[in-house]
């Protein structure tokens, strides 16, 4: 008797012991988040969101975001390519990556990931300092048209969102695009920084990122990329001021290769109930975000035509040789 019950614990010591030594996604695992971006940018700001999100829909669970700048968030995918296998990952990214790839000419494409969810869209918005003689979006095209170089604009990532709305706002005045003065950052908060200022001519950013300073009168909004103006913002829609260009940024999850049918479910599974808690739904209304809410082989298709449609647009803008 006692070789039997001396044997049943030693079962479920070994057990035990498996359990814990397992690198898949469980109940008690931890998750960490990469922003592959400096702080302060839209990554970052996403990131840091959802990271209340999921401990408030699973509090056992520890949750860390970590920032990887750089390269349109192309060092961090390269970081994720070496983390091959790992369950317990997820990497913020979106359209701004999409861009950066071909930019950059990366090694490493979004083919080498784990396609997880789509969770936002938000429309960009133009801005100049609160000083800056031009009051419209006519004053500054005026501008652009005479001297091009003249015109500085800052934003994100080379080949990112920012670059491409400034390429195409340069197509539609009649300015040539490879003589878009853009001054590329790693994160927002240079960006706005720069703005603040009185150091560039304009700045392009996700309309979170810069609505407040527009409300406070520290910026003045010239534009927003949406079809229609945007509640609770006095600004016009690019369109509207002259310029016909449209375009919405949007932000996802992508988790390393090679991980487990089992992980990926996991992981779908624990951004789901992120995406349905409270914090989440709060933050998306308060930023103005667009629930554009996509996981499994949906968010595959749209990341694949995404990736198509992109290289297309940034190569007739010249942005890659």
């Amino acid at each position: 008797m006692r070789l039997r019950v001396f044997a049943a614990l030693a079962a479920l010591s070994l057990g035990a012991l498996t359990g814990c030594g397992q690198s898949g996604t469980t109940a008690s695992s931890s998750l960490r988040i990469m922003a592959p971006a400096a702080p302060g940018g839209g990554w970052d700001q996403t990131s840091r969101t959802a990271e209340q999100a999921f401990k408030a829909a699973d509090p056992q669970r520890k949750v860390e975001v970590y920032n990887v700048p750089g390269a349109g968030g192309t060092i961090g995918l390269a970081q994720l390519a070496g983390e091959k296998g790992n369950g317990n990952l997820l990497m913020t990214m979106g359209l701004v990556m999409v861009g950066a790839i071909e930019q950059n000419k990366s090694k490493v494409t979004l083919s080498e990931t784990t396609p997880i969810a789509k969770l936002t869209e938000e429309y960009e918005i133009v801005v100049v300092p609160a000083e800056s003689p031009y009051k419209t979006l006519a004053d500054m095209v005026t501008a652009w048209k005479a001297d091009p170089a003249k015109v500085s604009i800052s934003g994100g990532s080379a080949g990112g969102t920012d670059h491409i709305v400034a390429g195409l706002m340069a197509k539609a005045a009649g300015v040539d695009p490879k003589q878009v003065n853009y001054i590329a950052h790693s994160g927002g908060g240079e960006a706005l920084n720069e703005l603040l200022g009185n150091k560039v001519s304009a700045g392009i950013s996700g309309v979170a990122e810069f609505a407040e300073h527009v409300r406070s009168g520290k910026l003045r909004a010239l534009g927003v990329t949406s079809g229609e103006r945007l509640p609770d913002l006095d600004a016009p829609t690019l369109k509207e001021a002259g310029l016909a260009v449209e375009l919405a940024n949007w932000r996802g999850f992508v988790a390393p290769a090679g991980i487990s049918d089992a992980d990926k479910k996991t992981l779908t599974d624990l951004v789901t109930k992120m995406h349905d808690a409270q914090p989440w739904k709060d933050a998306v209304a308060k930023n103005g975000w667009i629930d554009s809410f996509q996981t499994g082989p949906e968010f595959a298709a749209y990341l694949t035509a995404e990736q198509t449609r992109v290289k297309a647009i940034i190569a007739e803008m010249g942005l890659v040789s």
